[in-house]
């Protein structure tokens, strides 16, 4: 039987490789996003409440109405933004489903979508299997900015999508009040839809605010938001997430959402929905992961990696063109099997694979682990 595959360059994720690796080498594994901690007993207790209660079957296909609710009080609370839970919250089975489900409810054969590289893994496959073209804008290091007049040029009467992401997945950087300014102008007029992943929005540090979409309301007219519980309350396998767009957006979006999980875990949406009525457990965030990264970067400061400015995200880029001319990948297994420390190369995030040797680590670990990847990256 022929199978001509709609990915035939997809193939095993370099997460699961890195982690694959640390795993064989006994290596303290910084590769993979995700805390080595657990979130909120309290959180954990009402999951359990919630399943006791009954709460094991289904939920509406948008989400339980309760959760919606509390979303929607938050945006107002922090962006100053209204929503109508009814028509405009729909709850996920986490945020890469809500990412497939809105490029897969708008793009069409032919259709292009605008990648701002380095970029999360899933956005270029999620775009090639409902036939879009992805057209790539390309940041470098070691500030990652987009200069918007030349990513200007790329938009054209094909232009379906823009994906962006802020705080960015890997770089650490984020839109800030201009970049947004700058996109509304460069968009107005035209009938592209922005898909706004903002999963990290509440790890953003040193006192900066997050752009989100939410607060332009020229911008949220054609954008899908989307967020992560798993990021916010360190429960990433969960897998809870949602999205926010106008209705005549979600409408479109719920079509494919319906027939793709219909809808997210039941007892999670419950006892999310009382659990974010204690606010500072997400306002707290933007301090809790700050004294991370600043631990992190003392724990590294004796090492010869050169840190690259981390704005928001758990993520922390190093470059080591000061250390080594290998390519990045080559490098992280080695960094893995002789030193000890799994690391990611940030070229996996490109589509050319472009190599600027910087490599991503994940501080959103305990400190003694922290501690313990530094100390054996001095000796490199």
């Amino acid at each position: 039987m022929r199978i001509d595959s709609k990915l035939p360059n997809v193939g095993t994720t370099i997460f699961s490789v890195m982690s694959g690796l640390a795993s064989e080498a006994g290596a303290v594994n910084l590769s993979q996003g995700f805390p080595n901690y657990d979130p909120s007993p309290e959180l954990q207790s009402l999951v359990s409440r919630h399943m006791a209660s009954g709460a094991n079957q289904y939920s509406p296909m948008p989400g339980l109405m309760a959760l919606r609710e509390r979303i929607a009080e938050k945006m107002e609370m922090l962006y100053g933004c209204m929503v109508n839970p009814d028509t405009e919250i729909t709850i996920t089975a986490g945020g890469t489903q809500a990412i497939f489900c809105a490029i897969g409810a708008f793009v069409r054969p032919g259709d292009e979508v605008i990648l701002i590289e380095p970029c999360y893994d899933s956005y270029r496959p999620s775009v090639e299997t409902m036939g879009g073209v992805p057209v790539v804008y390309a940041l470098s290091a070691p500030d990652y900015r987009v200069n918007w007049q030349e990513l200007k040029k790329l938009v054209n009467p094909r232009t379906r999508m823009l994906c962006i992401n802020t705080p960015q997945n890997p770089t650490g950087t984020i839109l800030r009040e201009e970049d947004m300014r700058e996109l509304e102008t460069i968009l107005q007029g035209t009938d592209v839809i922005v898909m706004s992943d903002e999963v990290y929005e509440h790890l953003i540090y040193d006192g900066e605010p997050h752009a989100s979409v939410m607060r332009y309301p020229s911008l949220y007219q054609r954008s899908l938001a989307i967020y992560s519980f798993g990021k916010t309350y360190h429960n990433t396998g969960w897998k809870t997430g949602y999205c926010i767009a106008p209705p005549a957006l979600t409408r479109e979006f719920r079509k494919v959402h319906q027939f793709n999980v219909f809808s997210a875990n039941h007892p999670m949406q419950a006892a999310f929905a009382d659990f974010m009525q204690h606010r500072d457990e997400y306002l707290a965030l933007p301090d809790f992961y700050q004294r991370k990264r600043d631990f992190f970067l003392g724990a590294m400061s004796a090492t010869r990696f050169r840190p690259l400015h981390c704005s928001g995200t758990y993520f922390q880029l190093f470059s080591y063109s000061d250390i080594s001319d290998e390519g990045d990948l080559d490098f992280c297994k080695r960094l893995t099997t002789e030193y000890g420390v799994a690391a990611i190369p940030v070229s996996s995030f490109y589509s050319d694979l472009r190599d600027e040797k910087v490599i991503r680590l994940c501080f959103a670990k305990t400190e003694d682990l922290l501690e313990k990847a530094g100390k054996l990256l001095e000796r490199v």
